[in-house]
């Protein structure tokens, strides 16, 4: 292994158990924070998560704010709108609630807080110029990571494309994990989750800038999110619940101090112009991506074919890296990830523009094996006619 000078700072404290919802107004004290502003989606609201959160905030006192307009993969305007509504309001503390676009748009909504403008202005990396307001980070799927990561991913309205904060400043001061949360969950959601956190786990794991900090987290993620993804979304419990919400904080502290790669540049891609759910978009892509990119380690991928329940014994590590591949195959059939071709929406005629948005991300430079706006092109085909 060549070994390279790095560094690693994990800024987010973790508080994780059954129950850790209900201390959310003891961490806001904790901050100092006498005014908050919750940030959760209708859907996460009518579901009755954000009511012990409320609760909490009352018993100790503390005056909140509701901004409820998040949708998936948040855009710029409503970030603008939800820092033109509270602006004024003296916000100390940002509660986030919900799946990646609520965490998303707090931190976006903290970063204009305290550095005002266009939020588009600081998409890019390490471009701001002071702490944000903190956020309490309260995941209610298991798949982001966001709750962890320096990141936070906005929709460019006018290019229908992705963009990214990525700063260590926007990562949240806590996280609360609280596996009750996710108990009623859609089938449809734990797996497209699921298999989110699996991509940021293997990604993690093979990009370019991977360190060993990161890949002793992103195994372990694979592993114990593959052991548990099936389960969670048949027969969902307290037990394979915690695990998923484990494997998905531990997978996000792997990609957030490493990076992602091709399959989350095609993905993002895909869902700045058609508006798909992140984790189907990555689902879609991951096993075509992998398979691309295999010969670049074929050591590391024998290993994710290990992590993921495969007997590797007596196997020719070229083989065995290849078998992480049908793993994951089989894998999104299991939790009936669709194809890319259910989706009407999605047109092969619009794969050249989706190649040059995959090209342009941030992270394609770490993607393990050489890619170009040709090769992405190809790998769209591909799996589009899977």
């Amino acid at each position: 292994m060549t070994l390279n000078n790095y560094s690693v700072a994990f800024p987010t404290r973790i508080e994780f158990g059954e129950g850790k919802i209900n201390e959310v107004g003891h961490e806001v004290k904790l901050l100092n924070g006498q005014k908050v502003l919750i940030v959760a989606d209708k859907g996460v609201i009518a579901a009755g998560l954000v009511e012990p959160v409320i609760n909490a905030l009352k018993d100790e006192g503390i005056k909140y704010y509701l901004f409820d307009e998040v949708v998936p993969n948040p855009r710029d305007y409503q970030v603008q709108r939800g820092y033109e509504m509270f602006r004024n309001r003296s916000i100390d503390v940002i509660i986030a609630i919900g799946g990646g676009s609520s965490m998303d748009t707090a931190k976006a909504i903290g970063v204009l807080l305290t550095h005002g403008g266009d939020v588009k202005v600081w998409c890019g990396e390490d471009l701001l110029e002071r702490d944000i307001t903190p956020v309490i980070a309260i995941p209610t799927t298991a798949g982001t990571g966001s709750e962890v990561t320096p990141f936070a991913v906005v929709t460019d309205t006018m290019k229908a494309e992705k963009l990214n904060i990525v700063d260590i400043r926007v990562a949240p001061k806590v996280a609360l994990i609280d596996p009750c949360t996710i108990l009623n969950l859609p089938s449809t959601i734990m797996a497209a989750c699921g298999i989110d956190a699996m991509t940021h786990a293997v990604e993690a794991y093979t990009c370019k800038i991977a360190t060993p900090h990161t890949d002793a987290f992103a195994l372990y993620a694979i592993e114990i999110i593959s052991k548990n993804l099936r389960e969670a979304v048949l027969n969902p419990n307290l037990e394979n619940c915690a695990n998923m919400m484990i494997g998905s904080t531990i997978a996000g502290l792997a990609f957030g101090f490493s990076d992602t790669a091709g399959v989350h540049c095609m993905a993002e891609a895909l869902g700045g112009r058609y508006d798909l759910p992140h984790g189907v978009a990555n689902a879609m892509i991951l096993p075509t991506v992998t398979e691309y990119n295999v010969p670049a380690d074929y050591i590391k991928y024998a290993n994710i074919s290990k992590a993921l329940g495969v007997n590797i014994e007596g196997m020719k590590t070229e083989d065995a890296a290849y078998q992480c591949v049908t793993e994951f195959e089989k894998l999104c059939s299991d939790v009936k990830i669709p194809k890319m071709s259910d989706y009407e929406v999605i047109n092969k005629s619009d794969f050249g523009e989706l190649a040059k948005a995959a090209e342009r991300n941030v992270s394609t430079p770490d993607n393990p094996r050489e890619i170009n706006e040709e090769i992405f092109y190809a790998l769209f085909l591909k799996a589009y006619e899977k």
